[in-house]
């Protein structure tokens, strides 16, 4: 049974708390360091196929995350906040089987921009089903489960609270570091072909709650599939 400790208790508050002081812009951290907060609450395993600076290549195996509807907002903080508050009522009991469900990381809002500097994005926050319910998630009404086929995901540490102006920079820093390597081809590849279907642009990770000042770990990811001779590659 789901326990109510102090880290999803400041996890929550930190999304429910909307842009502060604390909301400073990361720092880069180096890759393929494991987040915190997986030593204590469980987190999604992964096999890293590649790594350089600025960037590592995780390959994750098939999982099942729970997912608000599309949100319509200006601000990713804004959004995840709102859509946290689905999820953390999700886990508390209130779904079909009337059953808690333990916390997990990270927190996962997929970006879906907008035309316009002005115009609202779209976000989905998702959190990561534990193994143990993920043979048989119970649903719960304004939510979906997303069956996940095992996925490559280009990523970005960087440390400190996540804000609005930091995920644009960090994004592009991933884009950046990626330029000129056998990675970003494939890449290009995989996204050009999901032209026109939904797909998200980047997704942004995060591990931790707001009292811990220290190492903390967030992460954009680039997800993107990999067939015939891009297996090549790795």
């Amino acid at each position: 049974m789901a326990k109510f400790s102090l880290s999803t208790l400041s996890l929550l508050l930190n999304l429910l708390s909307g842009p502060s002081q604390w909301q400073i812009v990361g720092h880069q951290k180096k890759a393929a360091e494991l987040p915190p907060t997986c030593s204590r609450i469980e987190c999604p395993s992964y096999e890293v196929v590649d790594s350089s600076d600025g960037y590592e290549i995780r390959r994750y195996n098939s999982t099942v995350w729970m997912s608000t509807s599309p949100i319509q907002d200006i601000s990713l903080v804004d959004a995840t906040r709102a859509g946290f508050l689905q999820l953390f009522d999700y886990i508390q009991g209130k779904n079909a089987a009337g059953r808690k469900i333990e916390m997990t990381a990270p927190v996962i809002s997929e970006v879906y921009p907008s035309d316009g500097p002005f115009c609202a994005s779209s976000f989905v926050v998702s959190f990561y089903v534990p193994k143990v319910n993920q043979p048989n998630p119970p649903p719960a009404k304004g939510l979906q489960a997303q069956f996940w086929k095992p996925i490559y995901v280009a990523i970005r540490q960087f440390g400190g609270f996540v804000s609005d102006s930091s995920v644009g920079m960090e994004a592009a820093a991933l884009k950046a570091s990626l330029s000129g390597s056998a990675w970003a081809a494939v890449i290009e590849k995989s996204h050009k072909g999901r032209k026109g279907d939904g797909a998200s642009v980047y997704t942004v990770a995060q591990y931790n709650s707001p009292f811990e000042f220290e190492d903390r770990v967030n992460e954009i990811w680039m997800p993107f599939d990999m067939e015939g001779d891009d297996l090549m590659i790795m």
